[in-house]
Formats: C-alpha cells, structure tokens, sequence
C-alpha cells in the first residue's frame, strides 16, 4: 500500500496575526486549489487562528506560533498552550518543549525581520529541531543560503515555508513528506521531505503593511469565535 503524500505549508499565518489578511475561508479555498493538504499556523503571539482551523480545515492542521522573543523569533510546533511574547528566549524555548513541542527557528538570517542570527541560534541550539533553510519572503537569497550553510553544518533539518500572510502566498514554498503522526512522527518524515521552493514577489510586504494599517487607523479586528 503507497503511503501518503503530504504537501505541507509548515509556516502560515491567518488574519489572526496583526500584519496578515487570510480569512479562515479564504485559506481553506487557497489550500484546497493548490494541493496544500497540511498546515501549520503559526499566527504571531496567539494559536486563536489556528484553534480556529482545526476546525475548520479538511486537512490535517498543526498547532504552532510565531514567538516574539527578546532576542528574535521562534516558531512552535505542536503546541497545547499559548507562549506570551516578550520572554526570554531561552524562557521561551522551555515553554515549547515543556509542552512536547518543536522549536523551529524562521528566517534566521533576513536582516529585515526579527531574526535570532547566528548569536541567538547558538544560544538555543540543543534545542533547535528544524531550521527555516527558505523562507518565500526573504527579500534577499543570501538569508537562505545562509541558513541551509549553518543547517547543514549542525546536521539540523531545514525545511521551506510560504510564511505567507495572504491568500495568493499560501503553498509557494512547503514540503512534500510521508504522512506522519505527531511531533516525533514529523521529524522522521522530514528524512524523506522533498522542499518546493518558489520565492514570493516583493509585493507581498505590502499587503503586511496593509493589514498593520487597517488595525492601527481603522481600528480592524477579527471576529471573534
């Protein structure tokens, strides 16, 4: 019997995070029309959104987080429990794993994000079990080569995310891997993950600075559920 396939987006956001537009249907449809059939969200600062399309999606979802650090970023994956934002890093890390989950570290090198750098993946890196070796939206392909240099060099996997914060974003960049179960089942999968890498167009940046914008002046906010 052929396992499964999945096409997995590890790194998504919905409108649950400040800077991004996707509506829960509007993701579910841009999902479903480009073969995405597993998500991660990783909403900034809250798993509300991704609470939400476990519900909602007809595909597996998992449970992550972009953790605003006070050293840079980290992802969640797998998470019960909400980690707030602000803490220390290597706090932050703790909360993760004390929960059974995965600490991936996004976009590590774009100089344009809060990106930990090689200072603060150093920091944590016992703990690092997957490293973002392309990200859509890095403006320059030097952050990536960057990150898959270091991966390699630590024997960390990388894997490519879409990070995208808007529906036509979503699947540009994702993984194909067997099908797995939970935390432990994923990071087996990852040894035969195949990762489709298309880079994003510049323009996506300001549909972030749109969404910003329409909360700050216009005082925008998701429904609530």
């Amino acid at each position: 019997m052929a396992t499964r396939t999945l096409r997995l987006d590890l790194h998504t956001h919905t409108y649950y995070s400040p800077d991004a537009l996707t509506s829960p249907g509007k993701f579910v449809m841009a999902c479903l029309q480009r073969g995405i059939n597993c998500v991660a969200i990783t909403d900034h600062n809250t798993i509300a959104g991704a609470r939400l399309m476990e519900r909602l999606c007809p595909f597996p979802v998992i449970i992550g987080e972009e953790i605003k650090t006070d050293a840079g970023d980290i992802v969640g994956l797998f998470l019960r429990e909400e980690v707030p934002p602000g803490l220390p890093l290597e706090e932050a890390v703790a909360r993760v794993k004390a929960q059974g989950g995965l600490v991936m570290v996004p976009h590590p090198f774009d100089r344009f994000r809060n990106s930990l750098g090689e200072e603060g993946l150093r920091r944590i890196l016992p703990a690092v079990d997957v490293i973002e070796t392309f990200n859509a939206r890095n403006m320059t392909p030097g952050a990536d080569e960057q990150a898959r240099h270091f991966a390699a060099l630590q024997g960390i996997p990388g894997v490519a995310v879409s990070d995208a914060h808007s529906p036509g974003e979503l699947g540009r960049a994702c993984i194909e891997l067997p099908a797995f179960d939970g935390p432990q089942g994923f990071l087996e999968a990852l040894a035969e993950a195949r990762l489709v890498e298309r880079r994003a167009p510049p323009h996506v940046h300001l549909y972030s600075r749109w969404a910003a914008l329409r909360r700050r002046v216009f005082g925008w906010r998701p429904a609530k559920v």
